[in-house]
């Protein structure tokens, strides 16, 4: 909090477009495979490819922006990956959105298949694995710049899609896969058992590798068992989770591994047209974050709801 005299600031988040086809309205969502588009980054048409690779032009552009631009003024690029398929997702598919919702999700099982803090299933997996592949190819073939940080949401389906994604990959000496577990980029929280995490204890036995924020707590204080987090709060928390990585981390290149309804919000903060994911699918977003004095508009944050009623049907 600023003192008596002191100017108070604070960041505002807006997407950078252009660079990728996920900017554009035309690019269809359910149709759209990243590892098909070079993650979608469009072709420079003022500078020959046979000079250097699209990632190369782009990373040239990115760090003339940081260092051109005022030093109120950060930019990132941030790579929003959804996790592999969990059992929770075959388990909505089996029963449906609306029984899921109003019965299913409340229950940790149907006695066959378990989904409390819901781990891949082997599609799951295999779309990790994909996504490690096109990694390893991009970084190959299209001298594309490894990440440089990496979050990941404190829930198992992503603490093991990060693994499967990046663990394994030929990573620059500077650049190591060493994520970071961030409480605040959960999926939208309570109700729903698949969304409630395992304790510290569990991660760090299963996770040794990863680093674990010392604010998050030993057992999971922020899962209500009576209300589903509204949109309004996600998009205040994950407006907070990035005020963290933009205050007290410097790097550029950052991964977060992260859930389809935290992507949303992500998007939705940081100015982006929606774009749904598939699981185990990519999405780079070119962020801007400029100091602005005064203090960030207040929006109102709604209560959250109880699960919906059952149809007789």
């Amino acid at each position: 909090m600023a003192g008596q005299g002191e100017t108070t600031y604070f960041r505002e988040y807006s997407t950078v477009t252009g660079y990728f086809l996920q900017d554009d309205a035309e690019t269809d969502p359910k149709s759209f495979d990243y590892t098909a588009h070079n993650f979608g980054l469009k072709a420079f048409s003022d500078v020959a490819e046979d000079v250097e690779t699209r990632w190369q032009m782009f990373e040239d552009q990115l760090r003339n922006l940081n260092a051109l631009d005022s030093p109120n003024v950060q930019y990132k690029i941030l790579f929003l990956g959804r996790h592999g398929q969990g059992v929770h997702n075959v388990a909505e598919a089996q029963y449906g959105t609306s029984a899921w919702d109003c019965k299913w999700s409340l229950l940790e099982t149907d006695g066959t298949l378990s989904w409390a803090d819901a781990h891949l299933t082997a599609l799951g997996v295999s779309q990790a694995e994909k996504a490690h592949d096109f990694w390893a190819e991009q970084f190959m073939d299209q001298k594309m710049p490894a990440p440089q940080s990496y979050y990941t949401s404190p829930l198992d389906r992503c603490l093991m899609t990060a693994r499967a994604t990046f663990s394994e990959l030929e990573l620059p000496g500077g650049r190591p896969f060493v994520p970071t577990v961030k409480e605040l980029l959960r999926e939208t929280n309570g109700l729903h058992t698949c969304d409630r995490r395992s304790s510290k204890t569990y991660i760090r036995m299963h996770y040794p590798s990863y680093i674990i924020e010392p604010s998050l707590t030993e057992n999971d204080e922020l899962w209500s068992a009576d209300f589903r987090e509204p949109d309004s709060a996600l998009d205040a928390r994950l407006t907070i989770l990035l005020d963290d990585i933009f205050q007290n981390d410097q790097n550029t290149w950052m991964s977060f591994t992260s859930h389809s309804g935290a992507i949303a919000g992500l998007l939705r903060v940081i100015g982006h047209r929606p774009f749904p994911l598939i699981t185990g699918s990519v999405i780079p977003v070119l962020v801007k974050a400029e100091f602005v004095e005064g203090i960030r508009p207040g929006r109102k944050v709604e209560e959250g709801k109880p699960a919906p009623e059952c149809s007789e049907e």
